[in-house]
């Protein structure tokens, strides 16, 4: 499974939920860091040999452009009313990569049904 480092603002039940499913993941904060800025956060998750996972689209796809090679970049848009679907979403995205290494993955919540 995969080892992933999660920012400092990814929701804790969906790390959680992630770990259940059998993946190593690490917050910032239980790694001793507080965060930062979005380039240290890539830079301590790939010298860990870890993926980062992130909210944060916009750096962080920037970063995936410019910066030296990293273990992956998961970005997810934020869904606060179905964790559970976001863990399952990333852990079906992970399962199917054969590896992560400078990949830039991108989870997105599913759009609502129309309304009738």
């Amino acid at each position: 499974m995969a080892r992933l480092y999660a920012d400092e603002d990814f929701p804790g039940p969906v790390v959680e939920l992630l770990r259940n499913l059998g993946h190593d993941v690490v917050t910032v904060q239980e790694a001793g860091g507080a965060g930062g800025e979005d380039d240290q956060v890539l830079v301590d998750a790939t010298a860990n040999g870890r993926a980062v996972l992130i909210h944060n689209h916009r750096h962080y796809r920037r970063l995936h452009r410019t910066h030296q090679p990293h273990e992956g970049i998961i970005s997810c848009t934020r869904d606060k009313d179905d964790l559970p679907g976001l863990a399952q979403r990333i852990h079906d995205a992970l399962t199917a990569l054969p590896d992560l290494k400078n990949q830039f993955i991108r989870i997105v919540r599913p759009n609502p049904p129309a309304k009738a």
